[in-house]
């Protein structure tokens, strides 16, 4: 979609316009969403921002997902000045003017940071937000020694865009999300996030990210996110995040790898961990060291290259299959 086909729309007689999921929780869907939420959303972050008339805002994601649309509301609703430039791994290439606002994925700002102009581009934005993907631990890292502020973003197509914010630039980095105003952020029984945001979806939403909440003396909530409901690992009655255990193996191990589970008789799921390395030896004595005793993999499988989807995501139900393969193929 181009921008003036997204402006036609934005601008005509319908009170709603039609997005769509990315799908990387599922099939993709299609939502009709109202114009007037979409501007409560817009307003709502620019606010928190604190971005004024006149302020540059930087497009250079896709307008076919709510992500790039969004940058455009906020540009129309606080008159902003934007400039567009093709989605691409190196939205900074050609830019010249600063910019005060910019929104990207992880893979825009990882490969920005490998051009030293680019990287300058980067570093002077005044607000830079991140969203759609994981933060890995070693960009977090470059980017907390940003001199502007960054931020990591939590949201979905149906909250039209993001309803926390966590910063991690600077002193004042966090490993917690905010809520934005207006937002009211609750766990359900099986400790999943739940969302009450009546401005941008009049819907409480359920989420299959299980969560920690906590509640500041003043009342205020705040949240983190430990992993998918989908990435439980069910071994022997105790509960297992893969993406808790990858968290405290990422310090300790070069090689590529990824925790996936396998069927096992006696423990019903058992953790598995595959890898880019074949000296699997020095690996379980790493496992031993640093993970508690029932996380420990029960079986590690030496793999050439690790299941990714194609925007660079942990390909979780494609690690199991294999996992599984290589086990009962033994």
């Amino acid at each position: 979609m181009t921008i003036e086909e997204f402006l036609a729309q934005w601008n005509d007689t319908s009170d709603v316009i039609e997005v769509h999921t990315s799908g990387s929780t599922g099939k993709p869907k299609r939502l009709l969403v109202e114009k007037r939420r979409m501007v409560n959303s817009a307003r709502i972050t620019c606010d928190f921002l604190g971005l004024k008339e006149g302020d540059t805002a930087l497009l250079c994601m896709p307008l076919d997902y709510i992500a790039g649309k969004m940058v455009v509301v906020r540009s129309l609703v606080s008159h902003l000045h934007l400039i567009s430039v093709m989605p691409s791994s190196h939205p900074l290439k050609d830019i010249t003017q600063p910019i005060d606002f910019a929104a990207m994925v992880p893979l825009q700002v990882y490969s920005s940071l490998q051009e030293p102009a680019e990287r300058e581009r980067l570093m002077s934005i005044r607000h830079l937000i991140i969203g759609g993907g994981a933060i890995d631990d070693s960009l977090e890292s470059q980017l907390q020694q940003f001199p502007n502020a960054v931020w990591s973003t939590y949201g979905m197509t149906e909250t039209l865009s993001h309803i926390a914010l966590r910063r991690i630039s600077g002193e004042n980095s966090l490993l917690w999300y905010s809520p934005l105003d207006g937002v009211d952020v609750s766990l359900s029984s099986d400790s999943c996030l739940e969302i009450y945001a009546p401005q941008v979806n009049p819907e409480k939403l359920h989420t299959n990210d299980i969560a920690e909440l906590r509640t500041l003396p003043d009342g205020s909530k705040e949240f983190r996110i430990l992993g998918r409901k989908d990435n439980v690992i069910d071994s022997g009655g105790i509960k297992i995040q893969a993406e808790e255990v990858e968290r405290l193996l990422r310090p300790h191990l070069s090689c590529g790898f990824m925790i996936t589970k396998v069927s096992d008789a006696r423990l019903g799921e058992a953790v598995t961990l595959l890898v880019e390395s074949d000296d699997v030896d020095n690996i379980l004595a790493v496992c031993k060291h640093v993970l508690p005793r029932h996380w420990v993999p029960r079986h590690i499988f030496p793999e050439s290259h690790i299941p990714i989807t194609e925007t660079g995501k942990p390909a979780r139900a494609a690690a199991e299959a294999l996992a599984n393969k290589r086990l009962y193929s033994i």
